[in-house]
């Protein structure tokens, strides 16, 4: 029998993840499909009920639920329990695991697609929502020297430091406070790449080499990459890769396997 796998959202329309994933399931030969669910708003567990009874083996959840698919796993992993969010959900015999992969897809493509390590580097992550806190704790294992969180509600980025400080170096400033030395990693983690707005950044943010990232792809990272370049970011990047990195750790939490994904990224940068 096919296995059944799903993206839930709303919206989901937009969505890739059918498509990264059907090419995963061509590269390994997996016996699968994956669609697109729409959940209504206050129909979130029903709908996950409902696809689950239905042969459902795992889902992938983006926004608005990734609280709800937090509160609904039965066992979480380290990464989702600290993120308090969860993006993969796998159903098995005794419940529901729940897995958050953005962390480890952002890694991955900034340490492997972009040859951007990230030990003994200074790191800025402007934000301090759902995304943020995603990806502190993966961020915090690859051991940079420090890792500040900047937003414009100061109080947030301040509860989130504090709350990860005790994994490693993870400090909150205010945009007119983030120093004279630079950072070497600006990450822009904020919804503010969805209405074109952009970051408080003071001039000298960025050191010498310094890659700017928008965890946002397409159209919508733009403007933050155009305006990290003007800024003195070295480099920039978008999170397209982010996006099939994520998707393909999800994969192999369900499957055992981990696709290739430089292919899947180049098929898609062709298309953008």
């Amino acid at each position: 029998m096919t296995d059944r796998y799903a993206v839930v959202g709303n919206p989901v329309a937009h969505s890739l993840s059918p498509e990264i994933h059907a090419a995963f399931a061509r590269e390994t030969g997996a016996d699968m499909e994956y669609t697109r669910l729409f959940a209504p708003l206050d129909k979130f567990v029903e709908t996950i009920g409902a696809f689950r009874t239905g042969g459902g083996r795992g889902a992938n959840i983006t926004l608005p639920f990734k609280l709800e698919a937090w509160e609904l796993a039965t066992r979480r992993s380290e990464r989702a329990e600290q993120a308090l969010a969860v993006n993969t959900l796998r159903f098995d015999a005794d419940g529901i695991f729940g897995d958050n992969t953005d962390g480890a897809g952002l890694i991955r493509d900034i340490e492997i697609n972009r040859a951007f390590s990230l030990a003994g580097k200074r790191v800025l992550l402007l934000g301090a929502g759902g995304a943020a806190r995603g990806v502190l704790l993966p961020l915090i294992g690859c051991k940079p020297a420090s890792i500040v969180i900047a937003n414009r509600t100061a109080e947030k980025a301040q509860a989130l430091a504090l709350h990860f400080s005790r994994w490693g170096a993870c400090s909150a400033r205010p945009f007119n406070d983030l120093g004279a030395e630079g950072y070497d990693l600006v990450i822009n983690a904020t919804a503010a790449s969805v209405t074109g707005a952009l970051p408080p950044l003071p001039a000298g943010v960025f050191r010498a080499g310094a890659l700017a990232y928008d965890m946002m792809y397409g159209e919508k990272a733009r403007p933050f990459m155009a305006f990290a370049l003007a800024k003195g970011a070295a480099a920039c990047a978008d999170g397209l890769g982010m996006l099939v990195e994520q998707a393909a750790e999800s994969f192999h939490l369900w499957r055992q396997v981990r696709p290739q994904t430089a292919p899947v990224i180049a098929l898609l940068r062709a298309r953008d």
